[in-house]
């Protein structure tokens, strides 16, 4: 099971998003059977059975093992991955675009920058998965506190100015073999606890 899974077929992401399946992807976190599955949510085995198929058939569960159970076999489903993403791929034709209207201070432009960043991860990711190979990446994520607007943009100033100056000395256009690596960095507020319960 993967930490992440990126879901990017439009039919893939229809299904996960039904709130039964949805629900259904989270308990199979764990092993269950439909069997199971149906005492937990109060539901009937054949209707529960139906959707594990449906979730079965876009990838987004597997066959752990099955066992007999008297004149019958039980199959045991887990999830793919312990969470999932969808990607924008999946809306292909209204997909965000970074390129459209670049704005270093828009928060849109941002969502846009990230909704990138989660598309090519995820086809990174599916690559990799596919070649059995890992994918060289880096992130940083941490909370500064600043004192006033001002010295947030003095900071975002001098990071500017850092991650140029790192840039200019590691880019080399001409380096045989050399591979291009996307480069983002962003300052948004943070959520706080009150805020995410109040969403």
């Amino acid at each position: 099971m993967f930490e992440v899974g990126v879901i990017e077929e439009p039919a893939a992401a229809e299904v996960a998003l039904d709130p039964v399946r949805a629900r259904l992807l989270g308990l199979l976190a764990e092993p269950h059977s439909a069997t199971s599955l149906a005492a937990l949510l109060d539901l009937p085995r054949q209707k529960v059975n139906y959707h594990l198929k449906t979730l079965e058939a876009h990838g987004l569960v597997e066959l752990v093992e099955e066992r007999r159970k008297g004149n019958m076999t039980e199959r045991v489903l887990r999830a793919t991955a312990a969470s999932f993403v969808i990607s924008p791929v999946a809306l292909a034709a209204v997909q965000p675009d970074p390129a459209r209207s670049p704005d270093r201070l828009s928060a849109r432009w941002l969502l846009a920058l990230a909704a990138r960043l989660v598309k090519e991860t995820g086809q990174l990711i599916t690559g990799a998965a596919r070649a059995g190979q890992p994918v060289a990446t880096f992130a940083l994520d941490g909370t500064v506190r600043f004192a006033s607007a001002g010295d947030r943009a003095a900071f975002a100033q001098e990071l500017t100015a850092a991650v140029a100056a790192l840039v200019s000395r590691y880019h080399d256009d001409n380096a045989p073999g050399g591979r291009e690596h996307r480069v983002i960095v962003a300052i948004h507020p943070s959520i706080t606890k009150n805020q995410t319960e109040e969403s």
